[in-house]
C-alpha cells in the first residue's frame, strides 16, 4: 500500500490548509503499532472564536475512532456540510421570532372600538361618543373582551334616543368630539387602493339621492355587487321585473363595475340569499365592504346578512352577538366595523355612512329624523283628488294651474302650466302632510302654518331657527305619451312625485289633443343644499306594469348589462 494511502488512513483528523505537521516521517510509520499522536501549528494565530464554526467543532472534537474506525474524509466533509446547514437554519429560526414579536407589539397598539358604532372607546368625556366607564373598560380590559364593549351612546340609540355625532358638511353643527363628515370619508378613502369586494347600498325610496354620484373615488376599480335596499316599501301590486330592469336602466349610464343588482328587504329578508351567495361567489378571499350614504340601512342589512348566513356558516352565527347598532339618526356607525362573518378566509365590514349635504336628513332637526324614514308601504297622494274626497272644488276646470302644493314644511311646488287632466302623485313618508293653495296665497299660508300645519320643522320654536326654502328650481318636463307619466320629480332624501297628463280622465278626443303643447311648467321649492332630480318615471303600483316599456337591446349590451335578482 503506498505511504500516501496510508498516511491518509491513519491520520485521526483532515487539517485545514493553514495547519503544517512539525514532526512527520513517513518512514518511521508502523501499521501493526498504535498511531502515533500529531501536533499540529497554524502558521496564523487564531483564537476558537475566530474560527468558522465547522472548524472549531471539528478542532474541539474527540476522535471518534482509530485505524479502519477513523471517519473517512468525506464522512467529515458531510458533518461540516450539516454543520452550516444548522446553522442556517438557526439563523432563519431567530429572524422569523423577531418578525412575529413586531407583529404582535404592532396589533397590541390598536385602539380598542365599541362594535355598535366603530368609534373609539375612552373614558373620560360622557357625550362624546364611544364613552365608558372606567370600571366597566378595566374589567374588560384585564379579561381580553374590550372587543366585547358597547358604548354609552349605541345603548341610548338602541332604546330609541336620537343622537347625533356627525357635524359639518351633511352632518350638524353643535355636540362634543363630533366627527366630521370629511373625516368619515377619508375613512373609506383607503378602498380604492386595495383588492376587495364592494357591496353597495342604495335606498330605493331616495335612489337618486342615496346612489353617491362619486362611488368610483371610494371605490376604485374594485367590482360592485348593487343591493337596492326597503323594496317592500313600494306601493301594493308593485311589478319587481319593471322595478329590476328600471334600476338597471339608470345604472348603466353612469359606466360602474357592477356584477349584478339585487331588489331586497332587511326587514322580510327578501332577496338577501342571493346577496349572501353572490358574495360567496365573487369574495375570492378578499375582504367584503359595505359602502353607502348616511341612514340607507347599512347596519339593518349587515343584520339580515348574517342571520342568512349563519344557517351554513358557523362563523357568521358567532358574529352574530356583536353585530351592528341600528338607528334612525344619520351617521349611527362612526368607523369601520370588522366583522368575522366568512370561514374561508376575508372579513366583512361595516362602513361610516358617506354624508351628504344634499339630503333632506342634513337641514332637518335630529328629532323630526323620524318623520322621514317611511315605516310602512307608500301610497301614493294624488293632487287633483278625486270628489270623494271632498277637495274637489278646490280646483276649477283649469286643473291645478295656479296652485301650490305644499309637502309639509320641506318642499313647495307652484303649478305654472300644465295641461287640465295633469296629475302630481306624491310619494314618501305618510307623516308628512300635503296642502294645497293658491299660488298668490302660498307665502302667508307657509309663515302662518310654518311648524303647525306645515311640519317638519315641529314647533314654533324650531319653525323660528328654519332658513326657509331658498331655492328654487324652474322646470319644464315635456312628454310624448300622456297614458305614460312624463317624469318624476325626486326630492334628494324625501322621495318623489310622478307627474302624469293624464288625458284619459276626462276623455278628450286625440285632434285636441295633438293641438295642445306637450310641455309642462313647474317650480320647485326647497332648503338650500336640497338637490333636485328628474327621470324616468319608476313603475310602482299595477299601474306602472301597465305603462312600463322594456327596451330593446342588442347582442352586446346583453352582455356587459348586469343581471338583477329578487
Amino acid at each position: 500500500m503506498a505511504l500516501k494511502t496510508l498516511s491518509t488512513f491513519l491520520s485521526p483528523l483532515p487539517l485545514p490548509k493553514h495547519y503544517t505537521l512539525s514532526i512527520f516521517n513517513p518512514v518511521s510509520l508502523n501499521i501493526y503499532r498504535k498511531s502515533t499522536p500529531l501536533s499540529c501549528k497554524s502558521t496564523h494565530s487564531h483564537s476558537p472564536s475566530q474560527l468558522p464554526l465547522s472548524d472549531t467543532k471539528l478542532l474541539s472534537s474527540e476522535p471518534e475512532g482509530t485505524g479502519a474506525a477513523s471517519p473517512t474524509r468525506g464522512d467529515r466533509f458531510l458533518e461540516r456540510q450539516q454543520a452550516d446547514e444548522a446553522a442556517k437554519l438557526l439563523i432563519k429560526e431567530i429572524k422569523k421570532t423577531k418578525k412575529k414579536t413586531k407583529k404582535v407589539l404592532k396589533v397590541n397598539t390598536v385602539t380598542a372600538c365599541c362594535y355598535g358604532c366603530g368609534a373609539p372607546l375612552q373614558t373620560s368625556e360622557v357625550d362624546a361618543p364611544g364613552y365608558v366607564d372606567m370600571d366597566t373598560y378595566e374589567l374588560k380590559k384585564k379579561h381580553h373582551q374590550l372587543r366585547t364593549i358597547l358604548c354609552g351612546r349605541c345603548r341610548l340609540l338602541s332604546h330609541g334616543h336620537m343622537i347625533t355625532a356627525v357635524g359639518g358638511n351633511g352632518g350638524y353643527s353643535g355636540g362634543k368630539q363630533f366627527v366630521s363628515a370629511d373625516e368619515l370619508r377619508e375613512k373609506l378613502s383607503h378602498l380604492r387602493h386595495e383588492k376587495a369586494l364592494i357591496v353597495k347600498l342604495v335606498d330605493i325610496v331616495d335612489f337618486n339621492g342615496s346612489f353617491l354620484s362619486r362611488v368610483r373615488d371610494l371605490a376604485g376599480a374594485n367590482p360592485i355587487i348593487l343591493v337596492v335596499t326597503k323594496v317592500d316599501l313600494l306601493p301594493k301590486g308593485t311589478d319587481f321585473n319593471c322595478v329590476g330592469d328600471w334600476v338597471v336602466e339608470a345604472i348603466t349610464k353612469k359606466k360602474l363595475n357592477v356584477l349584478s343588482v339585487h331588489l331586497t328587504s332587511s326587514k322580510s329578508l327578501v332577496g338577501i340569499a342571493g346577496v349572501a351567495s353572490e358574495i360567496q361567489k365573487e369574495k375570492k378571499g378578499r375582504d367584503v365592504y359595505i359602502l353607502g350614504s348616511a341612514n340607507v340601512g347599512k347596519s339593518a342589512f349587515i343584520s339580515a346578512l348574517l342571520k342568512m348566513m349563519a344557517q351554513r356558516d358557523p362563523a357568521a352565527a358567532a358574529a352574530q352577538k356583536y353585530k351592528p347598532i341600528q338607528s334612525a339618526v344619520p351617521g349611527t356607525t362612526l368607523g369601520p366595523i370588522q366583522i368575522d362573518a366568512f370561514l374561508g378566509g376575508g372579513k366583512l365590514y361595516d362602513t361610516p355612512g358617506v354624508h351628504l349635504h344634499h339630503r333632506q336628513a342634513a337641514v332637518v332637526h335630529s328629532e323630526d329624523l323620524p318623520i322621514l324614514a317611511p315605516q310602512s308601504r307608500l301610497r301614493g297622494q294624488s293632487f287633483p283628488v278625486s270628489s270623494k274626497n271632498g277637495m274637489a272644488g278646490k280646483f276649477n276646470s283649469n286643473g291645478l294651474n295656479g296652485f301650490s302644493i305644499f309637502w309639509g314644511g320641506l318642499v313647495r311646488i307652484d303649478v305654472l302650466k300644465v295641461l287640465p287632466e295633469t296629475c302630481l302623485t306624491f310619494y314618501g313618508p305618510k307623516k308628512l302632510p300635503i296642502h294645497a293653495v293658491p299660488t298668490h296665497e302660498a307665502d302667508e299660508f307657509y309663515k302662518k302654518e310654518l311648524g303647525v300645519l306645515l311640519t317638519p320643522p315641529t314647533g314654533k320654536d324650531r319653525a323660528g331657527e328654519w332658513r326657509g326654502l331658498e331655492t328654487v328650481q324652474q322646470l319644464q318636463i315635456n312628454f310624448e305619451d300622456a297614458e305614460r307619466p312624463a317624469s318624476d320629480v325626486a326630492i334628494s332624501g324625501l322621495g318623489w312625485i310622478t307627474i302624469e297628463p293624464r288625458r284619459e280622465s276626462l276623455g278628450i278626443s286625440e285632434s285636441n289633443f295633438a293641438e295642445r303643447t306637450k310641455e309642462l311648467h313647474i317650480a320647485v321649492h326647497v332648503p338650500k343644499p336640497v338637490e333636485i332630480f328628474v327621470r324616468p318615471s319608476i313603475p310602482v303600483g299595477k299601474a306602472g306594469a301597465e305603462w312600463y316599456q322594456y327596451r330593446e337591446l342588442t347582442e352586446k349590451e346583453e352582455e356587459i348589462r348586469p343581471k338583477w335578482y329578487f
